[in-house]
């Protein structure tokens, strides 16, 4: 072998080498770990990177269909009415849900929402739901659902078939006038097991004492920046913090039986401000539907406060025959979710730094049967899940914490390296082997392009 040989295989080793490095250190850097979701700047809202554009008609046979279990995310205009659709079946009840994101810098004013409601296609209503900023009237996102339920002698809405859902939004003239962002979910729920008789009235009494405050030792946890970001949480009390303007997203498992009980205590302000701020922080609960089950609301003065969320019931399918929309939304197991929001209106007296706040978390009672035959989805609370939520995981990092994948609890080991180290390592030789010259044909031609994406 001359000089001239050996100065290219030591440089294709050395490029070999490069290229292993850099692959080595841009997976390292993707695994992201658990208790740390990205969070994105005030006001920024993450939607599910999964979620397929759809754009909502003015008129409802011009409407684009929704799959159940798939993400969509559209934009609403101020007044703006839209029709979506959806085809259901004449056994499960049935859910879509929107979520409303504002943009950072969008005045709103009380009043300000979006409402949802099912229809059949001759504009028969089902059921409507309705969000809106209430007294903490700030740009933050808000969710709405509106459900299909099949019941016993139902005069309306029980036909398998298509069905109209109609988003609406309401803005004053003085708000901005920017687009809002939507994020729609149709969802349907599990058939319940045969020959299960479920009750048909709600439940005439349960458990409504506040719950005691924790005083285990406090842990952080980063909170996500949307439902699809949501950081898992256990029982226990979880230290963040929040900017002016931003939302904090959080997930909890609640399986049948259980009750959940929440706390946000927003810290005192190291500023020296004193200005009073009403409805500074908003804690509110989501069910697994994403439809708003209760929120919670504090003023600001620079000391400390806290909010609590009111006793709610235990999960239990019964809950759904209540009147109250509080009580209702409590109606299945699965993630719940938290989410944590502060006025922008705190820059102007406490500057933009974010404040740190404790996030309280109680899940109650031992879980129970689920009523439904065969695999709940995401309308029930698995091992798998109890486990996320010890580990502090979100959705997407769950899904990726697979035996292949590398996710740990406490950082990046040895182990990991070597199966990274390890897989790219069989990358490069396939590679080497698609480019080295076949037997019998000479060097340069006749090889297959190396793999796509190098």
């Amino acid at each position: 072998m001359g000089e001239d040989d050996e100065g290219k295989r030591v440089n294709r080793q050395r490029n070999r080498g490069r290229v292993m490095a850099a692959a080595l250190a841009a997976m390292c850097a993707a695994a992201v770990l658990p208790g740390q979701a990205h969070a994105a700047g005030p006001g920024v809202y993450a939607f599910d990177p999964d979620a397929k554009n759809v754009q909502g008609a003015v008129t409802n046979v011009e409407a684009s269909t929704l799959d159940e279990g798939v993400s969509y995310r559209s934009l609403i205009e101020p007044g703006e009415k839209l029709y979506y659709r959806v085809t259901l079946d004449d056994v499960s009840a049935a859910y879509v849900s929107a979520v409303a994101v504002p943009g950072d810098s969008g005045a709103v004013a009380y009043g300000d929402g979006i409402s949802i409601s099912l229809r059949e296609t001759d504009n028969t209503q089902c059921d409507t739901g309705r969000a809106s900023f209430g007294s903490g009237a700030y740009a933050r996102p808000i969710t709405a659902y509106a459900s299909r339920t099949v019941k016993e002698g139902g005069s309306t809405c029980q036909e398998g078939g298509p069905y109209d859902v109609l988003v609406e939004r309401e803005s004053k003239a003085d708000s901005s006038q920017e687009a809002w962002g939507l994020e729609l979910r149709f969802l349907e729920e599990p058939k319940l097991k045969s020959g299960t008789s479920m009750p048909t009235e709600a439940p005439e009494s349960w458990p409504s004492a506040s719950a005691k405050p924790l005083t285990g030792k406090q842990q952080k946890r980063s909170g996500g920046s949307g439902f699809s970001e949501a950081t898992s949480l256990e029982n226990g009390r979880w230290q963040d913090t929040v900017a002016p303007g931003q939302t904090r997203f959080y997930r909890v498992p609640v399986d049948w039986g259980q009750q959940i009980h929440a706390t946000a205590g927003l810290s005192n302000s190291t500023s020296g401000g004193t200005d009073f701020v009403g409805s500074a922080l908003t804690l509110a609960l989501a069910n697994p539907a994403q439809g708003p089950v209760s929120d919670a609301t504090l003023s600001y003065s620079g000391g400390p406060a806290s909010a609590s969320l009111r006793p709610l019931p235990p999960v239990a399918y019964r809950n759904r025959f209540d009147s109250s929309s509080q009580v209702s939304a409590m109606r299945f197991a699965g993630w719940y979710y938290l989410s944590v929001s502060l006025s922008p209106k705190l820059k102007d007296s406490y500057g933009a730094e974010p404040i740190p706040f404790e996030l309280s978390v109680q899940v109650k009672n031992q879980p129970e049967e689920s009523p439904y035959e065969g695999d709940a989805g995401v309308f029930g609370v698995t091992d798998q899940d109890r486990e996320v939520a010890r580990k502090g995981q979100n959705a997407e990092q769950a899904a990726k914490s697979g035996p292949m994948t590398v996710v740990a609890a406490a950082g990046i080991g040895t182990g990991s390296v070597l199966v990274l180290g390890l897989g790219v390592w069989t990358l490069l030789a396939r590679r080497r082997a698609s480019a080295a010259p076949a037997a019998g044909h000479p060097a340069g031609g006749g090889h297959q392009p190396p793999p796509q994406g190098w």
